[in-house]
């Protein structure tokens, strides 16, 4: 099964994923690309941090299942290698923006897709800046929510709204072993 999860910046797909990708051996996630600058404090396997010229040479191999330029930086979910989460029987996760959940929604409709928001914008906007994001991304990303959030609620088989981080992840992990 592929399990995408998106939603806006600053909800905590990250966070979500990394707690329920620990609590299910099941599950094997997707490591993302990308060519923005990796933010201090943030985990060096967050992302597999590329130069642009890396990205795009990927791109043309046909290297990833969906791929976006998301304000000004490009992120892409790789085609899994041979012998990764499917080839091991487990369910892929990919934590991705709402555009790539769309290309792999196309490219797979049978994909669940559990979209995540904030309890409040408010409550978004201070995780952004609690996570080192400086005011003109912080604003770029709540703009960008506002068009996201109907898309997202669209596509999702699931929504999920993470005002109460454990609740989130045992909420998640049970729509999970429901769909298995």
């Amino acid at each position: 099964m592929i399990i995408v999860v998106s939603g806006p910046g600053g909800v905590g797909k990250g966070t979500i994923v990394d707690a329920a990708v620990k609590r299910d051996a099941r599950l094997w996630l997707s490591r993302s690309w990308t060519t923005r600058e990796q933010r201090p404090g943030e985990a060096d396997d967050a992302y597999v941090f590329v130069s642009a010229e890396e990205f795009e040479a990927r791109i043309e191999d046909g290297g990833f299942l969906e791929w976006t330029n998301f304000l000004g930086n490009y992120y892409g979910t790789p085609v899994p290698d041979e012998g990764s989460g499917l080839a091991a029987g487990r369910d892929i996760v990919l934590e991705i923006e709402v555009d790539g959940a769309q290309q792999v929604k196309r490219l797979r409709p049978d994909v669940m897709l559990i979209f995540v928001l904030p309890p409040s914008r408010e409550e978004q906007e201070r995780r952004l800046r609690g996570r080192g994001d400086v005011d003109h991304k912080v604003l770029a990303r709540l703009k960008k929510a506002e068009e996201e959030e109907p898309i997202g609620r669209d596509l999702a088989n699931h929504v999920v709204v993470n005002d109460d981080l454990e609740d989130t992840i045992t909420e998640m992990l049970a729509i999970i072993d429901a769909a298995r």
